[in-house]
């Protein structure tokens, strides 16, 4: 049987296929190209868009790794509505779904959240990955290059805002934890507790690097205006609107009751660790 995974050749799904291959799980890479080659997996094209080639590739699976991807919100509630449908004819084994950092609370809707509550309707044996920010977001070309060529850590926080970050490889190490204990269900945290903030982010990076580097909050429209080129101007809005609404909050710091390390014994990486493991 195998695990099939989405996103296979992005940045979340990349990582979860490294790591459920290393565990030696047979692996099904989901990508739009059909052509793509992903190292110790079996690729098959199965877009959100089609529900039929859901359903082919989630049948007979062992256990399916999905998430949302950042584009606009009536897209990703038609492709919440098309895995919960795939999920409920197929019915795999086991279902993770990474929230990537997305509201899953009823009240507030959106696709995350619908998924969550399909997830926990459809009778199938699930389990719902929370993070909080990604700290591969600190390598997106505008922040990294300002830490190295500047001394500078831009980012749309405030200094005082802890944050329990995550990698995509402590996300990895949770999901194939996941798959092999179908007695966690519901939410599973994932990230550094306590949580930390901008200035310690700085300091890992002066330690990384060798240099002194500082940590400036911009805001949430320079902010979008980097993001613009990488994501397009639709999407980079919709981000920088949720660190709007971020701003309004004490931190973003996960429940230690129901983390990783307290509920599968996976610890998340430390700042100075990630760095280490990217090679940076």
């Amino acid at each position: 049987m195998t695990y099939v995974i989405h996103g296979a050749t992005g940045a979340q799904g990349a990582a979860v296929v490294a790591a459920a291959a290393a565990a030696g799980k047979s692996v099904t890479a989901v990508t739009r190209n059909e052509k793509a080659v992903v190292d110790g997996a079996r690729v098959v094209s199965a877009p959100y868009s089609s529900t039929a080639d859901l359903t082919d590739a989630y049948r007979g699976a062992a256990g399916v790794f999905v998430h949302l991807p950042v584009t606009a919100e009536e897209d990703r509630l038609l492709f919440a509505d098309n895995i919960l449908a795939a999920v409920r004819e197929a019915r795999p084994d086991r279902v993770v779904f990474s929230t990537s950092g997305f509201p899953i609370d009823p009240a507030l809707g959106g696709a995350a959240a619908a998924l969550a509550a399909g997830l926990a309707d459809s009778g199938v044996s699930h389990a719902v990955v929370a993070p909080e920010l990604y700290l591969e977001n600190l390598l997106m070309p505008f922040i990294v290059d300002s830490v190295r060529e500047r001394g500078v850590l831009p980012y749309p926080i405030r200094a005082d805002f802890p944050v329990s970050w995550a990698s995509h490889l402590d996300i990895a190490d949770a999901v194939v934890a996941l798959f092999d204990r179908p007695d966690v269900t519901g939410v599973v945290s994932v990230g550094q507790y306590p949580a930390i903030t901008g200035p310690e982010l700085a300091e890992a990076f002066s330690a990384r690097l060798g240099r002194d580097v500082v940590f400036a909050q911009i805001t949430t429209d320079e902010f979008r205006t980097s993001l613009a080129p990488l994501m397009g101007e639709g999407a980079a809005a919709d981000v920088a609107g949720a660190y709007q609404a971020m701003s309004a909050m004490p931190g973003r710091e996960i429940a230690p009751e129901t983390s990783a390390r307290k509920l599968l014994g996976v610890t998340p990486r430390t700042m100075g660790r990630w760095l280490a493991d990217i090679g940076l």
